[in-house]
């Protein structure tokens, strides 16, 4: 399959070479663990090939997403005054606001912007905008679809339950999606130290690594360690 570099070296030796164009892939995680950043280097990286991208926040909104880049070396705001780059912020607080928005702006933004990369940061405060799990499951299957209907490779944020870093919090988008990347951090009290872990979950359609490897958020960004045994 062709594929799509995340910007992550040491995640693509995972995956054989990057994404699979056109997956949509959860990015699951506690807090701390780089979700947003690993988002944002995604974006990066298609903005330095030629690509555009749409950025999707229900937290942060764009200055502090720029900032956010900024700190990394990533001057996302030229790419959005070349129009290559939209950020579009949905309010978690308004429920029926932000639920209009994604019926009727976010169609038309996907179809006449022509994104090949989407970022949702997050889908677990996304499917809080809904009351039951009937309309979570219905909307989520939904986006996705609209996400695929255009090509583009998309990544979905989402928080994990605290009694089981494998699962999100709502137990819906490991199901919906076609590739799950699981971050987590190893308590190891008696060297006083916290590891950063990664392990490529899920990812229909190809061979990937099902290894557990350690990895950094430095100045540069997230890397993988992939020559490297976590344990």
């Amino acid at each position: 399959m062709d594929r799509v570099g995340t910007g992550i070296e040491g995640l693509d030796d995972m995956l054989g070479g990057g994404l699979p164009r056109g997956h949509v892939v959860a990015v699951m995680g506690s807090f701390g663990t780089g979700k947003t950043t690993f988002g944002l280097q995604f974006l990066q990286q298609g903005l330095k090939d030629g690509e555009k991208g749409i950025f999707i926040s229900l937290e942060e909104d764009q200055e502090s997403i720029l900032a956010n880049a900024l700190s990394y070396g990533w001057d996302l705001r030229r790419y959005i005054d070349e129009r290559r780059l939209a950020v579009l912020k949905l309010e978690p607080t308004d429920a029926k606001n932000s639920i209009g928005r994604i019926r009727s702006e976010l169609p038309e933004l996907l179809r006449s912007f022509g994104a090949t990369r989407i970022v949702l940061d997050s889908v677990s405060l996304l499917n809080m905008l809904y009351d039951s799990d009937h309309e979570k499951r219905i909307n989520l299957f939904n986006l996705i679809q609209m996400f695929k209907g255009i090509g583009a490779t998309c990544l979905m944020t989402a928080e994990v339950q605290d009694s089981n870093p494998n699962a999100s919090r709502d137990g819906l988008i490991e199901y919906a999606v076609d590739g799950v990347i699981g971050l987590r951090y190893e308590e190891h009290p008696e060297v006083g130290e916290i590891k950063l872990t990664v392990r490529v979950m899920k990812m229909r359609r190809i061979e990937h690594s099902r290894r557990v490897k350690p990895y950094s958020i430095t100045s540069h960004g997230i890397e993988v360690h992939s020559a490297a045994d976590a344990f």
